[in-house]
């Protein structure tokens, strides 16, 4: 399956905007073969047909969502799908071996619960779930290189918590006073016409959305507790920008010490954002190639 070196990947909804993304950043990627592109509502269309722009970089055609085919085919999978489906694939394609990594909020909770509470609908993964890990890497990275099963962070989620999380890991603010004010781009809500996202309604506008009941809240507080060892609610009010795409979270929280002063946040700030160095980018989990060498990812 071409280069011994290369892991092979597939994505699960290639056709929506995070799946496209995701595309080209893997295209990117001098250690992955993109091995298959997959969705059931655009399958049979050239992926170049959906995005002319990529028609040069992708000749694929995005192909019927088939587990067993997928797991023959792929060491590692993406799930961009909406919410509520990962859950029923995650399973087989675990089985099979393959690494999955979920950009839906199925496998982003500790706790099932907690999901059920804010998403609702039936699981039957329990044990599957709590092996998950919580995907940003610049908290959880030597975690997620040992994951067979990765729930990626929501968007507003990770602006937030990049801004929060090297105060809290310092012990540096009073968690219970963060509030945080998140603005967001319309592609955010994804390719299906929905009212509000139509330019008409939203063109010249700024308006809050799901306010106190938005399901980021819990993700974001999740994270948090985590970090301060203690549980912490958040004020989250997201709103949407009259933009394609984009996130800007403005958060506000009480430092403990009043001293501080902008060359001390910079100390702090600058390695929880720095780029790692190219070891940490070299290959950190062994897969099992079908021809039986061993790549990795």
């Amino acid at each position: 399956m071409g280069d011994s070196q290369r892991v092979s990947v597939g994505i699960v909804g290639a056709s929506g905007y995070g799946g496209v993304q995701l595309a080209r950043l893997l295209l990117d990627h001098p250690k992955l073969e993109l091995a298959y592109l997959g969705g059931d509502s655009s399958a049979g269309k050239a992926f170049g047909e959906l995005y002319p722009h990529l028609a040069h970089q992708f000749p694929q055609s995005i192909e019927p969502i088939d587990l067993e085919q997928i797991a023959d085919r792929c060491q590692a999978v993406f799930l961009s799908l909406p919410n509520g489906i990962a859950h029923t694939m995650a399973p087989t394609l675990l089985k099979r071996g393959c690494k999955v990594l979920d950009l839906s909020a199925d496998y982003r909770f500790f706790n099932l619960d907690t999901y059920l509470a804010w998403y609702g609908g039936e699981r039957h993964d329990q044990e599957i779930a709590k092996t998950a890990v919580y995907g940003l890497p610049e908290l959880y990275r030597d975690r997620i290189a040992e994951a067979q099963l990765v729930g990626c962070p929501g968007c507003h989620c990770t602006a937030s918590l990049l801004a929060l999380s090297p105060l809290l890991k310092q012990g540096l603010i009073i968690p219970e006073t963060a509030i945080i004010d998140s603005k967001t781009g319309t592609s955010g809500g994804g390719r299906q016409a929905k009212m509000n996202m139509l330019l008409a309604e939203a063109d010249q506008s700024v308006g809050a959305y799901n306010v106190a009941r938005h399901r980021h809240t819990p993700e974001i507080e999740q994270i948090c507790s985590d970090l301060a060892g203690h549980e912490v609610l958040v004020q989250f009010t997201p709103y949407l920008m009259p933009m394609v795409r984009g996130i800007l979270a403005t958060v506000y929280a009480t430092l403990r010490d009043p001293g501080l002063v902008r060359d001390d946040l910079l100390t702090i700030y600058q390695p929880f954002t720095a780029t790692p160095p190219a070891s940490a980018f070299s290959p950190v989990a062994s897969i099992p190639k079908p021809n039986g060498q061993v790549g990795r990812i």
